[in-house]
């Protein structure tokens, strides 16, 4: 199998960074435009796409791209925002507009300099941005809201504040060097002329990008995958999505600094209730409540409880607390495919990408666990096949699971 399958590296967020839209914010776990591309190729024209777990849009983005309507699902604020916005058609009267509501900010920059400015409460702030840089971005956040309006105002163009969130991550201290964000030993210090310049830079590229024009529509909504609502009778001829694996990375962590500066929230324990709520979210208080979770639902795979019962025997002191998340995570994307089935259209097709695991030696086979589910649930037509090799580890690698409701 290895001989066979690769890495692919053109498969990962690595390869988006270079693409246009997709590139504006990096988030390592948003999946490959490139398969996604290749599993709506042949899609009809008439096809209605639907992605319940939207993350960064790249299944909208293509879809829209490619001439296709698609809506998308997502519990998290900051990121409908930016699906949105990734989305939204610009016209070039909007784009020279904020060019110069831009102007008008930097010109001001000075005037806010001289006074104090709000910082976002993030814990430990300065191992982000030394104090200098800090007070800098604070001024220019400061200047921007003047100029062109909060983040979350209705009529605000997001151009600007997309290129201020990529602006805070490349003037701080993380490091995206391997799947998940770290940090550098050191925090580099810039100057207000350095960021102004990186600023501009960066607006100028994401500007230019949005300028392209996208021929489909895709909307991002406010929903839960394990039971979606609000969305009149819509009927879906296929879904296209790659939910968070079951291996216990947290989506909000590396979301965090962005939700904090654009005021999405204020606080870390806002942060922990969203990953509550998220599938597969460990963060903060969704820990400590995760030791206690429990259910009724009787009809989860029987694979499931056999491999939930493995990890709980092995011998580590958190073997209970995984075993906890592997059974809560299968049991919410089982109520996931059980509530997909009223937004589908009769024989629409359906296409999950998602990574295997390993807790304390238990192979955690999320491709044969989503197959048993969807059998269990009357999908057909159930299969699966190997899109890549995740990392060095041999048992690790991403599946296309795909089924069709026939029903």
């Amino acid at each position: 199998m290895d001989n066979i399958v690769h890495q692919r590296s053109d498969y990962t967020f690595k390869y988006n960074s270079k693409l246009g839209r997709h590139g504006w914010l990096r988030l390592t776990p948003a999946y490959s435009v490139k398969l996604v591309g290749e599993i709506i190729e042949n899609f009809p024209k008439e096809s209605y796409v639907l992605d319940p777990f939207s993350g960064t849009a790249t299944t909208g983005l293509v879809s829209a791209e490619k001439g296709l309507n698609a809506n998308l699902f997502d519990i998290n604020p900051f990121l409908i925002w930016l699906g949105n916005s990734k989305c939204k058609k610009y016209t070039s009267r909007e784009i020279e507009n904020i060019h110069k509501d831009i102007s008008v900010a930097i010109e001001n920059l000075p005037l806010y300099l001289e006074q104090e400015n709000w910082t976002p409460n993030i814990h430990n702030i300065e191992r982000w941005w030394c104090k200098h840089t800090l007070t800098v971005l604070a001024a220019f956040r400061a200047s921007l809201v003047e100029s062109i309006g909060e983040t979350r105002d209705e009529n605000t163009n997001p151009l600007a504040w997309i290129a201020f969130c990529r602006l805070i991550i490349e003037t701080s201290s993380a490091a995206f060097n391997h799947v998940s964000m770290s940090f550098s030993d050191s925090v580099i210090t810039f100057e207000s002329k350095q960021i102004i310049e990186l600023y501009l830079e960066i607006f100028s590229a994401i500007s230019e990008s949005a300028k392209l024009k996208v021929s489909g529509n895709a909307l991002v909504i406010l929903n839960d995958a394990r039971n979606p609502k609000g969305i009149k009778s819509r009927k879906y001829s296929h879904v296209v999505t790659s939910p968070p694996y079951s291996n216990r990375i947290s989506y909000i962590r590396e979301l965090r600094p962005y939700m904090y500066w654009m005021g999405f929230i204020n606080e870390a324990r806002e942060a922990g209730e969203l990953d509550w709520e998220a599938i597969g979210g460990t963060w903060g208080v969704a820990t400590s409540r995760l030791a206690d979770w429990k259910t009724d639902r009787k009809d989860l795979p029987n694979s499931l409880l056999s491999t939930v019962k493995e990890i709980l025997e092995s011998d580590n002191k958190n073997s209970h607390l995984m075993s906890q998340y592997v059974y809560k995570y299968f049991h919410d994307m089982h109520i996931h495919f059980d509530n997909l089935k009223k937004f589908l259209k009769k024989d629409a097709e359906i296409y999950y990408i998602v990574g295997n695991s390993t807790f304390y030696g238990t192979q955690v086979h999320s491709e044969k666990l989503y197959e048993e589910s969807l059998n269990i649930l009357g999908y057909s037509n159930i299969s699966n096949k190997i899109v890549r090799k995740r990392n060095c580890k041999k048992e690790l690698y991403e599946y296309c699971v795909s089924a069709i409701w026939s029903n």
